[in-house]
């Protein structure tokens, strides 16, 4: 009877530490809750068992990747890659960006993007953060490990609850069931940093709003024998804030969604985990080893409490081994078809356009070029996709559900510049959707030295090779005088004035993800007014030069540069053959009149035609962690003949822009019809966002024009000159574009040295001639 009775309390106890069930409620808390990966880490490390999983916001997403088969080790290589803070930024990777369906570089830094109904009624986007590219990544993450679990949260890896909020009833919805991609994008929907979605008919939000600590959850879904509960949402100051800005105040704004923590609320079977957070915000996720670190050691020190509570043990082999059986059953990620909503038929065609001609049967790369393709499109920011696992066929289909788009852009841009050659841009955009893409836009530059007004009609049609047809009318002028009343600086004055207006008819046509080619003709005129000396005073005429004809050619570009201005990472490659022809109008000024050949100088209207070749290749190597080398390689050939006088010739010789200020002065040194130029660039990432570079070019002109007199132009012998150009500037990226200091050299009598500040992205209209 004894052996008995205690054979009774032996299997008592081993059903009751065998049996035991743990639970971990991960709480949200923004970029801290990337410290839940570091608690997971050391309980896996320690043998210690997880059950079930519950989580909110940040929590919600780290659980649900636990409870989709992926390892901690594994989660942590995903938090510490580039593409996730891409996804938490709103940016994705430039092979899907589809420069083909870029529009033409300009110096905006504000977007706001409008729809206006028939009713007149504006609405603007009311999301701060752009969550296209983390919509695709948890499709990507999660999506085999939803349909395997046949809409079940109880049939994942884990079982798994994660907690959204209804706003409009105001009441907390822990998700159990259907599409673990949706639950999850929905408890990370902060309010005004994304925008919501609808889970079975209800738009929700952050599950912090109203629970972000779901012990409660824990309890009732799954009732544990332990909890584990791990805090990263303490957010009351230990002294109170004694400066507080207006940035500090933005930050703490999210505190606002997010509800109490109590940690008792765990009970006397709980073991609490709160990193030392103290130094880390909810919106920076830049230190993800760091906050790792903070969860992972918080948990070790609280290991030997764990393995007291907790006497079951489940060894590091064994979670590997169910973890492998799981993922084993994930359906593999084939596509049937492409299910469009939201839309009428005729947007529905245009769509089903840009798909159909993929694969039958598409794979997850196939669906992602289909998708980033059509976000390319202004027309189709809004835009949410699902995918929907049909289990008789063991197939999936891919739906996208469209809102109606945003039909109204506008831009806000421009510089401010130590010299008065900075602008302010303003451009508007319309877009309309039927079977084709109509994008309809105007812009201004103005300023001192140059402005512009552009208007322009493009169709893009969604073929099988995608192509587009534009239409744009272009009016230039710059002042060359008004630019050269330095601040910082004293440089012979340029007495030169340009305008010139065009109109331009595009083919372009798709040539890769990152590349597209233009055929292009048009018709236009330039007039040129400038001195044919360094001196002018007042009553003096300016000579003029005016050229009238067309243009046609073809360009073949290539593009994906991380940055507008000053890149550090990417490359760029353009190649293009442009013809002219026209006639050349020459009328003296009286400048000259003092000059002994005056009586000689007549009007001219001279027939002119010549072609040039260009090519450009810009490239940046990543060489250490902080140092990226970068070179740039330019050449040109023209067999353009002289025209009427030296100072003619110069303005219409293809010219050799180095540096952010160079279309700014006119160099005379960096002018030819035929050369060769090669540049070096250093680029040192000093901190996140700042950047030092050292810069140098060398110009190899074929043949250097040089003056003769006071109008006649000669050619120098070949290879005879060489120019020199050096810049080392300290540049910081910012919202609103690049703020620089540069110091520059230019081997050009106009300037030499130089000191050059601007706020802004700098940037101009091309000239006709440029093309």
């Amino acid at each position: 009877m004894k052996k008995l009775h205690l054979l009774f309390i032996l299997f008592f106890l081993s059903q009751t530490i065998y049996g035991q069930k743990v639970g971990v409620v991960l709480s949200g808390g923004g970029a801290k809750g990337l410290a839940h990966i570091g608690v997971l880490k050391a309980l896996e490390e320690n043998n210690i068992p997880i059950d079930y999983i519950t989580g909110t916001s940040m929590g919600g997403v780290v659980g649900a990747m636990y409870a989709a088969g992926y390892s901690p080790n594994e989660i942590e290589y995903v938090a510490l890659s580039s593409d996730f803070q891409d996804w938490v930024s709103g940016k994705y990777d430039s092979d899907y960006s589809f420069f083909f369906q870029k529009k033409d570089k300009n110096p905006s830094f504000i977007s706001a993007k409008l729809q206006i109904d028939t009713g007149f009624n504006f609405k603007f986007r009311s999301n701060l953060i752009n969550d296209i590219p983390l919509n695709f990544a948890l499709i990507e993450l999660l999506g085999q490990a939803s349909a395997n679990a046949k809409g079940n949260f109880d049939n994942l890896f884990v079982p798994y609850r994660c907690i959204v909020s209804d706003v409009l009833s105001q009441k907390m919805i822990p998700m159990k069931s259907g599409s673990l991609v949706e639950a999850v994008r929905g408890t990370f929907t902060v309010p005004l940093v994304y925008r919501p979605i609808k889970v079975d008919g209800k738009y929700v939000f952050d599950g912090g709003l109203y629970d972000n600590f779901p012990v409660d959850v824990m309890k009732s879904e799954f009732n544990p024998d332990i909890i584990i509960g791990s805090n990263v949402s303490s957010k009351n100051f230990n002294t109170y804030p004694k400066d507080i800005d207006e940035k500090l105040m933005n930050k703490l704004l999210i505190y606002l969604f997010l509800s109490k923590t109590d940690s008792t609320e765990l009970g006397e079977n709980g073991i609490y985990i709160e990193p030392d957070l103290a130094n880390y915000t909810v919106t920076n996720f830049s230190p993800v080893e760091e906050l790792i670190k903070k969860g992972y050691d918080a948990t070790i020190a609280e290991i030997g409490q764990i393995k007291i509570k907790i006497k079951k043990n489940v060894s590091l082999e064994t979670v590997k081994n169910k973890r492998k059986i799981f993922i084993d059953k994930n359906p593999y990620l084939t596509f049937k078809n492409i299910k469009i909503t939201g839309v009428n038929s005729k947007k529905r065609i245009y769509i089903q356009n840009v798909f159909k001609n993929l694969n039958k049967h598409l794979n997850l790369k196939d669906i992602k070029n289909g998708y980033y393709k059509l976000l390319g499109d202004d027309n189709f920011e809004t835009v949410y996709p699902k995918i929907n696992y049909l289990p008789a066929e063991n197939i999936y289909e891919f739906e996208l559900i469209v809102q109606p788009e945003r039909n109204f852009k506008l831009d806000f841009g421009g510089s401010i510049t130590s010299r008065p050659v900075g602008n302010a841009f303003i451009g508007l955009q319309y877009n309309y959707l039927r079977k084709n893409s109509y994008t309809l836009n105007a812009n201004f530059y103005t300023g001192r030295f140059h402005e512009s007004v552009q208007t322009a009609f493009r169709m893009d049609l969604p073929k099988k090779t995608p192509l587009f047809l534009e239409t744009s009318f272009t009016y230039n002028y710059w002042n060359y005088f008004e630019s050269g009343q330095l601040f910082l600086e004293n440089n012979n004055p340029t007495f030169l004035e340009q305008s010139d207006n065009r109109i331009v008819q595009k083919l372009g046509i798709s040539s890769g993800i990152n590349a597209k080619t233009e055929i292009f003709l048009g018709y236009f005129g330039t007039i040129n007014k400038y001195s044919p000396t360094d001196n002018f005073s007042s009553g003096d005429i300016l000579d003029e030069t005016d050229f009238k004809g067309f243009v046609s050619g073809i360009n073949y570009e290539r593009n994906n540069l991380n940055r507008k201005q000053y890149p550090s990472k990417g490359n760029a490659f353009t190649v293009g053959l442009t013809y002219f022809e026209g006639y050349e109008n020459y009328e003296p000024g009286n400048i000259l009149r003092n000059d002994p050949n005056y009586a000689n100088l007549t009007s001219l209207d001279i027939f002119r035609r010549w072609y040039k070749f260009k090519i450009s290749s810009e490239k940046y190597y990543p060489v250490k962690e902080k140092y990226n080398f970068g070179y740039t390689v330019e050449a040109v050939y023209s067999n353009r003949s002289n025209f009427a006088n030296y100072k003619s010739n110069l303005i219409h010789t293809p010219a050799f822009y180095p540096l952010q200020d160079s279309k700014t002065i006119f160099l005379e040194n960096l002018r030819a019809d035929k050369y060769l130029a090669l540049g070096f660039k250093n680029v040192f990432n000093f901190r996140k966002n700042l950047d030092f570079r050292l810069e140098g070019y060398i110009f190899q002109p074929y043949k250097e024009v040089i003056r003769v007199g006071s109008q006649q132009s000669i050619f120098r012998d070949s290879f005879s000159e060489q120019r020199f150009i050096f810049n080392g500037n300290a540049v910081y990226h910012s919202p609103i574009g690049p703020i620089s200091l540069n110091f520059n050299y230019y081997d050009d009598r106009a300037k030499r040295f130089g000191v050059f500040f601007h706020i802004g992205f700098l940037m101009y209209k091309k000239r006709a001639i440029d093309l």
